[in-house]
């Protein structure tokens, strides 16, 4: 699940809806967003139709001009004030929705017009890079907090069991991996004496790990973002327009235009009014520059580059690429980089993947073991017990 972060006003509800098409409430009020919105969103990746000359039949996901859309969750979290971690604002409530997520995609104003609570101000009056860290920061107190309220209990049991399983035992309600909180401990030598500063120094290294954070840089058609983004080149920022992307995928869907998420443009195809014209002429100028409205650049860099998936689409019929129904390349399944062949045996099902027996990589016709590693773009047949 990816999770969107960031101060009320700097875009997050428009980004969410641009991504999963979905109409959530958007205003310059604080705090618009009370409950996280919650919706669907879709990586894109090449789909082998396109290589192998076939017409596919997806059933759980979408095919569009030889280009394949995988669904992941995107879930759109309240905006967060300075002291949050402290309850302010609506706080912990909010910290916590954020570890449900794999990833974070913080949602930047880069026009600098926004203040530290997420006030609207006049573009380049607010430093849009303070932003940074004071999520990063509110994020790793959140997470001190929680260690140091119960850390003396853990000195105690620490006599006779392992820190790390103590440490994980009390971070386990948020999504954190044992092995790399294992790991993080070793490495930053953690004992129950352990001073705060080195702790919170392991508290970093544990979030950047578990909690990715991908920087957008959102409001890029406004004349300050672009100052500032040249300003803030030692940051990987991703340059975004959400308004745009947001009216590109409705005009799409009523059929004004002919456009696929992610493409480096668009083509006019339905009768259109002057203010539509004018508004689609000045997105097409933005476009120009930055190829991108940026939003699918986003959802594919926090599942490929961070989260490290890849796709794979099993099938059962080896030589046509088909279920058994005769559907072509019908599923494209979501996988960690290091899955293997009978890992996705039982993604597909839990009994397939205890009876497997071999796997054939559907594109050179080759039998394969069950520790294959796959890679994005195989076509796999599983053969299993019955």
């Amino acid at each position: 699940m990816l999770g969107l972060v960031g101060k009320s006003n700097t875009g997050k509800s428009t980004f969410f809806s641009a991504a999963t098409l979905i109409n959530v409430e958007i205003s310059n009020r604080i705090f618009t967003t009370i409950e996280p919105n919650k919706g669907v969103s879709y990586v894109r990746t090449e789909c082998p139709c396109k290589i192998l000359g076939i017409k596919c039949a997806p059933k759980n996901s979408l095919c569009i001009d030889g280009q394949r859309f995988v669904p992941v969750q995107v879930i759109d979290i309240a905006g967060l004030v300075p002291g949050a971690y402290e309850g302010r604002g609506l706080g912990n409530k909010f910290l916590s929705d954020i570890m449900g997520a794999n990833a974070l995609i913080h949602v930047l104003d880069m026009s600098g017009g926004t203040d530290n609570d997420g006030n609207p101000v006049a573009a380049g009056s607010h430093d849009p890079e303070k932003d940074i860290y004071f999520l990063e920061d509110e994020i790793d107190y959140w997470i001190l907090g929680l260690l140091e309220k119960n850390w003396n209990q853990i000195k105690q049991k620490a006599m006779h069991e392992k820190i790390e399983n103590l440490i994980y035992k009390q971070l386990s309600g948020l999504n954190m991996s044992s092995e790399t909180v294992k790991q993080l401990v070793e490495k930053h030598n953690i004992t129950a004496e352990i001073e705060p500063e080195k702790l919170m120094l392991f508290i970093k290294d544990l979030r950047q790990r578990n909690k990715p954070i991908i920087l957008v840089g959102n409001k890029m058609d406004v004349f300050q973002s672009q100052q500032n983004f040249e300003k803030m080149k030692n940051h990987e920022i991703i340059p975004c327009y959400a308004e745009a992307e947001l009216a590109l995928r409705r005009a799409a869907d009523k059929g004004f235009i002919k456009y696929i998420p992610g493409d480096s443009g668009f083509e006019i195809i339905g009768n259109t009014d002057d203010r539509q014209k004018q508004a689609l002429g000045f997105i097409k100028k933005y476009m120009e520059k930055y190829k991108t409205t940026g939003i699918q650049d986003c959802i594919n860099k926090a599942v490929f580059d961070v989260m490290k998936m890849i796709v794979v689409y099993p099938v059962e019929n080896e030589s046509r690429f088909s279920d058994k129904k005769g559907n072509i390349l019908p599923n494209a399944k979501l996988m960690p980089s290091s899955s293997t062949a009978v890992d996705m045996a039982y993604a597909v099902h839990e009994d397939i993947g205890r009876n497997f027996i071999s796997a054939v990589d559907c594109r050179i016709h080759q039998r394969i073991g069950s520790e294959h590693q796959l890679k994005t773009g195989d076509i796999i047949s599983i053969k299993s017990r019955s």
